[in-house]
This record gives C-alpha cells, sequence and structure tokens, in this order.
C-alpha cells in the first residue's frame, strides 16, 4: 500500500520560513567568506569558519523547518536523533571543505567547480542523510531522475554563491547571492521530497521521537550560532559592505625635508673659496 506524501501540512508557513533560514545561514556564511579575502592569511582560518557553521547551520535548519510539514497519510513520521544530528556534521564538514578551497585557492574555474561540487553534494548529502533519519510505518523509494535533478540543483546554487561570495562587493549584490542561495537549498529540498515515495508496511511499528518534542532541542544550537555570526557581521561594517575601510595614506617623506639645506656661513665659504690650482706644465 502506498502512502500520500503531503510536504505543504501547514499551508506555506514552513516554506517561507525554512526560505528565510536558509537566506540568512547564507547571508551570514557568503559575508564571512568575502571578510576572509581580505585579511591576512591568519585571520583567514577564523572567517572561512566561521562562514561555514553559519552557512550548515541554515541549510540544515531550513531543512528541519520543512521537515515540520512532512506528513505522511497512514503513519505517524518520527525521527532518530543521532543520525538528524549526523546529517547536520555532515553538512558543515562538507560546506566547509568547499568555502575553504574557494577562500584559499580564489574564484579560479577548479577552484569554484571543486568547491562549488563539494559544497552542494554536503547540501545534497544532509538532506539525504536527513530523510534516512524518519521512522515512519513503512519505507521510503526515490525517483533516480528527481534525485539526480536535485543535486545537480544543489550544486548549481553553491557554485553560484560561492563566485558571488568571492566576485561581487557591495550590499545589494550580496543580499542577491544569499536570495540565490535560499532558491538553490530550498529548489534542493523540495525536488528531493518529490523524488520520495512511501509504500507502507501492514505492521505499525514505529520508533523515535516526534518532530514536535525535537524541534527545541535540535534547533537551538544552530539558530545560536547563526544569532553570533549575525552579531559578528552587524559589529563589522566592512563585512557588510565587502569593501575594505579606507585607512590613512601612506607618509611620504618630502625630498626638501629629507635632505638638509646648507647652512648660511657654509654657502658664503663655498662662493668664496678659491678653485683649485692647476699643476704647472712639464
Amino acid at each position: 500500500m502506498q502512502g500520500t506524501v503531503d510536504g505543504f501540512s501547514y499551508g506555506l508557513v514552513t516554506p517561507v520560513a525554512a526560505y528565510l533560514m536558509a537566506c540568512l545561514g547564507g547571508a551570514l556564511g557568503l559575508r564571512c567568506t568575502t571578510r576572509s579575502l581580505l585579511v591576512t592569511r591568519t585571520w583567514r582560518p577564523g572567517w572561512l569558519a566561521l562562514g561555514t557553521g553559519a552557512i550548515g547551520s541554515g541549510i540544515w535548519t531550513m531543512h528541519f523547518i520543512a521537515m515540520m510539514g512532512f506528513s505522511v497519510t497512514g503513519t505517524p513520521v518520527r525521527y532518530d536523533v543521532p543520525t538528524t544530528f549526523a546529517s547536520l556534521g555532515v553538512a558543515i564538514v562538507m560546506v566547509g571543505i568547499g568555502i575553504f578551497v574557494v577562500g584559499y585557492r580564489g574564484a579560479t574555474g577548479s577552484a569554484l567547480f571543486t568547491g562549488g561540487t563539494i559544497t552542494g553534494l554536503g547540501i545534497a548529502s544532509m538532506h539525504y542523510l536527513g530523510m534516512a533519519g524518519m521512522r515512519l510505518n513503512g519505507s521510503l523509494e526515490y525517483s533516480i531522475p528527481l534525485v539526480t535533478a536535485s543535486v545537480l540543483i544543489a550544486v548549481a546554487a553553491a557554485t553560484a554563491s560561492l563566485w558571488a561570495a568571492v566576485q561581487v562587493r557591495g550590499f545589494r549584490w550580496s543580499v542577491g547571492a544569499a536570495l540565490l542561495m535560499g532558491v538553490g537549498v530550498s529548489g534542493m529540498h523540495y525536488v528531493g521530497m518529490a523524488a520520495a515515495t512511501v509504500h507502507l508496511h501492514p505492521v505499525a511499528d514505529t520508533a523515535g521521537d516526534p518532530a514536535g518534542r525535537l524541534i527545541a532541542p535540535l534547533m537551538i544550537g544552530p539558530l545560536l550560532f547563526l544569532l553570533l555570526a549575525g552579531v559578528v557581521v552587524v559589529l563589522d561594517p566592512r563585512m557588510v559592505s565587502g569593501a575594505v575601510a579606507p585607512g590613512p595614506p601612506p607618509r611620504v617623506a618630502c625630498p626638501s625635508a629629507a635632505t638638509p639645506r646648507p647652512s648660511r656661513h657654509a654657502t658664503a665659504d663655498a662662493r668664496t673659496a678659491s678653485p683649485p690650482r692647476r699643476p704647472p706644465p712639464p
């Protein structure tokens, strides 16, 4: 027996909230990535790590909020806590690899391809590992073409966002890049959800915890991290604008001040000094 899958049990509430969380995480993470390019190599790992945590927390929070609206007729939907947390770890690690590649190698073609591919695969891995953490009275099956499409959407969106992070400057362009990343992450999620079908089992034996019981303990950590990253962005205006703040002009030594003038007596002596005598001819 096939169960009816509904990804919009609460209407547009969960999709809109999930999209906003993806945009918030993307905006903070991409700003941190941009900021890492404006500092010395000593501080660069810290900014890249902050951006990694922001993007990973944002897309994972987006995924869990969207899953709040997921339901299947004929069976309750529960979640395995270790697997759900593992999906967060996979997202942060793989997104971090992609961001560090671009952060240290710049916007070259090979760096963007490598970093965007790894980041996109990290987003997709987070999604499908989170789906594997669902516990319901049935089995999940996936449409291979739709799964492939969802992965390609994640890779394309991640590559475009990383390119924007290292190339564009200005607040408006940064917002545009974050909106694009939000569209890619949300689009990947719902295309992946459309690829899933559920075949119900005749015996009801559902383990795990319901989403309502897990939402507070699972989301408090990522939300606090996003708050921390937001505070850092607000306190650093250069990260918001993406431009290097103008510093004081370099001090150039004046030639007239650098070369001492001869004194008055030295000038007079030079004028009255007799020229050197020529030796007499042989």
